[in-house]
């Protein structure tokens, strides 16, 4: 049987499995709560607030859709013409043509390029926020962490890239079994490194001094049966007023975050809620079950784009020879762009079924729906969150339920509707 056969069968058993897991793990019952509880929500909220909050999504929306458009037509554009090759062969140039070379000085190069155009939209997006006082960032400081997101992109990036061309130069038969692994094998191996490695680059976390709210949380995970190693503090009110906690990390790595900016902001019932929540995600293995999904899709993306190898029109229009040389690395970046935003709803379908259920948790956890109710208000309005956007874009992208839809739930859990 030929290499293309082979993986076409294994194209077929990964999307199996692939669907099987997902729709054995994800809650899918889990609809919002009944509208007339929405509306009853969202008229207790206060009429400027609610004006002020979609006044800031207004002001985002035309930057937002801008990018995401722009960066679709200079994928294509790189993709599938000949322009992303040429800057390729243009990288690789100063080493004499080396495949690694185009491979690893190439691929930051396509990928620079449409980072630099689309660079003064994240600029404006920057004033906004500023403007509506959910960035606390100057220029300065915003320049530093956009260096350090490119800096550590481009490391992942050329380490991705090396290993994958390396791996299509030597077995280039077989480049899509091995490519497969190593991509599953990256995904896993992500949601270990992430949190303790690139995770401090941007923040400071520091130790919860002792306290009462350090040993309530301590005992919230100790009742809800999740060890943690550590209550931390994160220093983002260095670029943001915006609250939040979270549950990071594997196993040994696992910690509750804290944003500084929640405990200055919030009381410490609704920083007991939040955490319940984000504990929710760990009972569940929600982070265990996104690292196998994610692993599953990665195998299955890197023999979907072997078999794309077949297209010969496609080649053509990239004006390479094959869809594993370096020259093809904008034909690469067009594809994953292309069906990025195909799975994108799906993704986001997904997560607001998970994140529901992590707010079932945390009632549960708690008992205390009122809280729970009054840490949405705060959430929405200190973040600025729309708290009924449109029902299209809400389904097209957002990946929680919205902030009347989690009031909504608590009300309903507080009559007993679970």
């Amino acid at each position: 049987m030929t290499p293309r056969l082979w993986a076409a069968g294994a194209l077929v058993v990964l999307l199996v499995a692939l669907i099987v897991f997902t729709v054995t793990t994800v809650p899918w019952h889990r609809s919002p709560a009944p509208r007339a509880d929405q509306l009853a929500a969202l008229d207790q909220l206060p009429a400027d607030q609610v004006a002020r909050s979609r006044a800031f999504h207004a002001a985002l929306r035309p930057g937002s859709y801008t990018s995401m458009i722009l960066g679709l037509v200079l994928a294509l554009v790189l993709g599938l013409t000949p322009l992303g090759a040429r800057i390729v062969e243009l990288a690789g140039r100063p080493f004499g043509g080396h495949w690694l070379a185009q491979a690893v000085l190439g691929g930051l190069a396509v990928v620079l390029v449409t980072e630099l155009i689309t660079l003064p939209l994240a600029a404006w997006r920057h004033t906004i926020v500023v403007r509506y006082g959910i960035s606390t960032q100057s220029w300065s400081g915003w320049s530093v962490d956009l260096l350090k997101s490119l800096g550590v992109g481009a490391v992942l990036g050329a380490v991705v890239l090396a290993a994958f061309y390396t791996v299509t130069h030597f077995a280039p038969r077989w480049w899509w079994a091995i490519g497969a692994a190593g991509a599953a094998g990256l995904v896993v191996l992500l949601s270990f490194i992430l949190p303790v490695v690139v995770e401090p680059v941007f923040n400071r976390f520091t130790p919860m001094p002792d306290g009462p709210l350090r040993t309530e949380l301590l005992a919230l995970a100790e009742r809800d049966g999740v060890p943690v190693k550590d209550v931390l503090v994160a220093d983002a009110s260095r670029r943001t007023r915006a609250v939040n906690a979270y549950v990071s990390g594997l196993g040994p790595t696992r910690r509750i975050v804290v944003y500084d900016t929640m405990l200055t902001e919030a009381t410490p019932g609704e920083v007991v809620s939040v955490a319940a929540h984000e504990l929710g995600h760990a009972k569940d293995n929600d982070v265990l079950t996104g690292t196998i999904m994610g692993a599953l899709g990665a195998a299955t993306a890197v023999i979907m784009l072997y078999l794309l190898g077949s297209w010969q029109w496609l080649l053509r229009l990239a004006g390479v020879d094959s869809i594993a040389e370096p020259r093809a690395i904008g034909l690469l970046l067009a594809v994953t762009t292309v069906a990025g935003l195909i799975a994108g709803p799906a993704q986001a379908f997904v997560s607001r079924r998970v994140e529901a259920r992590a707010d079932t948790h945390a009632l549960a956890l708690t008992g205390d729906p009122q809280t729970f109710e009054a840490m949405q208000r705060r959430l929405g309005t200190v973040n600025l969150a729309d708290p009924d956007p449109p029902s299209w874009e809400h389904a097209m992208f957002a990946s929680h339920p919205s902030t009347v839809q989690r009031m909504a739930a608590a009300r309903a859990w507080a009559r007993g509707d679970r």
